[in-house]
């Protein structure tokens, strides 16, 4: 009779620490999967901060071109050629810059 109960007993601990290991393995991929939705969600809200950021100079300089361009259509100058030039420079010089930008 007592090798009948040390067999039942080795059974249910070998079942318990099976139970035990599994919920352990099952535990841990939660928390992982957990960090990595953490993760995910603040490089979205980085993105989406950076995106801001990007609009508001994108903004910034698209006022700024309009009110040169306010500025060359309301002034009697005959120089409108050559302020036109300068903002194609200007603009190519910003083309050049967010391309390097980019490149980083």
């Amino acid at each position: 009779m007592d090798g009948d109960l040390i067999l039942i007993f080795g059974f249910i601990i070998t079942i318990v620490t099976m139970a035990l290991l599994t919920a352990h393995v099952i535990h841990r991929r939660v928390v992982r999967h957990d960090e990595r939705k953490l993760e995910l969600k603040a490089q979205i809200e980085q993105a989406k901060a950076d995106q801001i950021g990007k609009g508001s100079t994108d903004y910034a300089k698209l006022e700024e071109r309009v009110r040169v361009l306010e500025r060359i259509a309301t002034d009697g100058n005959h120089n409108l050629a050559a302020q036109i030039e300068q903002l194609r420079d200007l603009q190519e010089i910003e083309d050049l810059t967010s391309q390097r930008e980019r490149a980083r």
